[in-house]
């Protein structure tokens, strides 16, 4: 049965999807501070829900609590594990009363969380807490743009599903604003260049510091004003921009060095998730068969007609019985 997947304009939501931006990076800095250091900074994403985005548990001494971006009913909500509950009403909410707001909800709960408060990986950035110019949020964006992020969650993982070897989590960066999953070859890569606005050298080269082959999704830019799908690998094998990708409204950025599928290309398509799924595919075969990865020893095995295939014996079983 073919999914319904929301049309986004980067054109008339950009505005909103500046705002949530910025209150993202707030919610996730408090994640940051934290949480233990996991490879990859692993450590400071998000993860879809089906309301929204969440940090999942967070441990501050003795008492663990949440923060939950709701886009159905239009709230950041923060939840404890000893019943304190508030909630932060998300229309006419500016980045600087964000900002305000759920430090204020920490500390009413006895929670500390001590941010550096200036956005990461843009340009110019304006301090949180100085933040008035971001402030706008039309609900109807942001449930488009979450029902979004449910539908390429749900390819991701099937993507994710079909790899054996070191694999992140589908998970949501707030400092690049997309939603990506990567996959490892094992073997060191060169050290990265760094370079990232507003991100210190080192954690780009630890980021990086193995060969990878990442794929995601971002709802647009001021650099690229329009919703897609992107996927690359560090370091770039020879002839890897000239492959073969399907389908064939992919094609290979050079400023950026990643493939790009236009958002569009996978709505409007008579089978969406068919479509992305080629994309996701055809870019991870052509980087590691040109960066020479042990694909038999890194792939898995498809388990769904075996998982089928025992369903329907169970169900022999107890007609049987």
């Amino acid at each position: 049965m073919k999914t319904t997947w929301p049309e986004l304009s980067y054109a008339e939501a950009h505005k909103t999807y500046e705002t949530i931006h910025l209150w993202t990076q707030i919610v996730g800095k408090i994640r940051l501070v934290k949480t233990p250091w996991i490879n990859h900074s692993w450590h400071v994403t998000l993860y879809v829900t089906p309301s929204g985005l969440t940090t999942s548990d967070i441990v501050a001494g003795d008492k663990h609590f949440q923060l939950d971006f709701d886009f159905i009913n239009h709230q950041l909500q923060l939840k404890t594990s000893t019943g304190d509950t508030s909630s932060i009403d998300l229309k006419k909410l500016s980045v600087a009363g964000c900002y305000k707001q759920v430090l204020d909800a920490l500390r009413e709960a006895g929670i500390q969380a001590d941010i550096y408060p200036v956005p990461n990986e843009l340009e110019d950035p304006i301090p949180f807490h100085k933040d008035e110019t971001h402030a706008t949020y039309k609900p109807e964006h942001a449930v488009a743009l979450h029902q979004a992020f449910l539908r390429v969650h749900d390819i991701f993982t099937r993507f994710r599903a079909e790899f054996s070897g070191k694999s992140s989590p589908v998970h949501f960066f707030w400092g690049s604003f997309d939603l990506a999953v990567s996959r490892f070859s094992g073997r060191d890569a060169p050290r990265h260049p760094g370079g990232v606005p507003n991100l210190p050298d080192w954690i780009a080269q630890e980021a990086y510091s193995k060969e990878v082959c990442s794929c995601g999704f971002w709802p647009g830019s001021e650099a690229y004003p329009t919703a897609a799908f992107y996927s690359y690998i560090y370091p770039e094998p020879e002839g890897y921009k000239d492959a073969r990708i399907k389908p064939a409204q992919a094609y290979y950025h050079p400023e950026l060095r990643e493939f790009i599928l236009p958002y569009d290309a996978v709505q409007e398509a008579d089978d969406p998730d068919s479509v992305l799924l080629d994309f996701l595919r055809s870019t991870y075969e052509a980087a590691a068969d040109l960066a020479r990865w042990d694909r038999k020893a890194l792939e898995q095995e498809n388990f769904d007609n075996q998982r089928k295939a025992n369903r329907s014996a169970y169900k022999q079983v107890d007609k049987d019985a």
